[in-house]
């Protein structure tokens, strides 16, 4: 893989570094991690998108990780020597979709492969059905890393980069013929709970124990972050106390209350299941950078030997991001003291197999993979 980062975050600088890409080293296919501050709109990027000849794809993200930075402006740009037939999944949000048909179609015919890049639209509704509907389809036959993307001010915008264009509210699944080692870890203990899930729809918690979703919320959390939801803006306490929605044998899958909704209901990142039951979680910032070591660790176990030619990929949330503050830069140096390039991005939720586990869409996790550099 050949990576370019373009600073500047412009669309000439994006232009530029495109062609100094397939001219320099006349990659098969392009991946691109932008950031969100760079305003690429469908107006601005689709004249430039669909003139390439290669398959490109990607996101547009929060922020993005270029060895040991966090990056809020700028692209990378990344020449892969694997000719991705990737797939689009439109209508992420639509509750008649048959996402499990859909992607068996596309790939009915396709040779099985070791990894699956897979980007989302971060605010589409329906992502947890996608999911299931992956790996319905693939089961753990095969590696899956990948993440939200959008942006933090939480505007539904086109932020998934194809041959067609800018879009949104869709899924793209991009199969790599390359090894692929992958670690999860997020962290996070309980303060409180199990609640029931009572009522929800989607991302929509609306109660929990049968008491609307808020109340119940507030009751445990204002005690402990010692702040009052009525003098704070929502997000700068809640970002401190996701749900944990329990797994048997496995870690909680984490999901961010990202606002208020009518009614006293909370709108996440990512489905909660009705009937499912959940913890309110806290940490410490010392935990979530160990956590970020664990996820190396285990990527680093499930990959084998790694001592020649692999790539880090770090897909890290954005709220953990602003959890920590100015101490993410540890985080990222957890997942990048080995000798190997390091990309990633900051995520709105994080896509990836846990071991033998099941697929899931986490919310306010590290993950990390090493993958085969050809």
């Amino acid at each position: 893989m050949h990576i370019m980062f373009e600073p500047t975050g412009s669309i000439n600088g994006l232009q530029q570094a495109i062609t100094a890409m397939l001219a320099d080293h006349k990659p098969a296919s392009l991946c691109l991690f932008a950031c969100d501050a760079n305003h690429f709109t469908p107006q601005n990027v689709d004249p430039i998108l669909k003139t390439i000849s290669r398959p490109v794809f990607g996101g547009v993200f929060p922020a993005i990780i270029h060895g040991p930075q966090k990056l809020e402006t700028g692209t990378l740009v990344l020449g892969l020597e694997d000719s991705v037939d990737y797939q689009i999944v439109p209508g992420l949000s639509k509750p008649d979709i048959d996402y499990e048909q859909l992607i068996d179609d596309k790939f009915c015919s396709a040779a099985p492969v070791p990894t699956m890049l897979t980007f989302v639209d971060g605010l589409a509704q329906r992502i947890g059905s996608f999911i299931e509907a992956l790996f319905n389809v693939f089961g753990l036959d095969l590696n899956y890393i990948g993440g939200g993307a959008g942006s933090l001010s939480l505007e539904s915008k086109p932020c998934l980069f194809t041959n067609q264009g800018l879009i949104g509210d869709a899924a793209l699944l991009a199969p790599l013929n390359r090894k692929s080692g992958v670690g999860v870890c997020h962290g996070w203990q309980s303060i409180s709970g199990p609640y029931r899930v009572t009522e929800s729809d989607r991302n929509v918690i609306k109660t929990l124990n049968w008491q609307p979703a808020f109340e119940v919320y507030r009751q445990a959390v204002e005690p402990h972050a010692r702040r009052n939801f009525d003098e704070t803006d929502f997000f700068d306490i809640a970002k401190a106390y996701p749900f944990g929605i329990a797994k048997m044998e496995a870690e909680r899958v984490v999901r961010d209350p990202l606002m208020l909704g009518d009614q006293n209901t909370l709108i996440c990142v990512g489905e909660v299941p009705e009937g499912s039951f959940v913890d309110i979680l806290n940490s410490q910032p010392d935990d979530l950078i160990d956590a970020a070591g664990k996820a190396l660790a285990r990527s680093r176990n499930a990959y084998g030997d790694t001592r020649d030619n692999t790539i880090g990929l770090f897909i890290d949330c954005i709220s953990r991001v602003l959890f920590l503050g100015t101490r993410f830069e540890e985080e990222i140096a957890a997942v990048h003291g080995e000798d190997r390039p390091l990309i990633g991005a900051c995520t709105i939720g994080e896509i990836a197999n846990s071991g033998n586990d099941y697929l899931e869409f986490f919310n306010k996790t590290s993950v990390v993979a090493i993958l085969e550099d050809q």
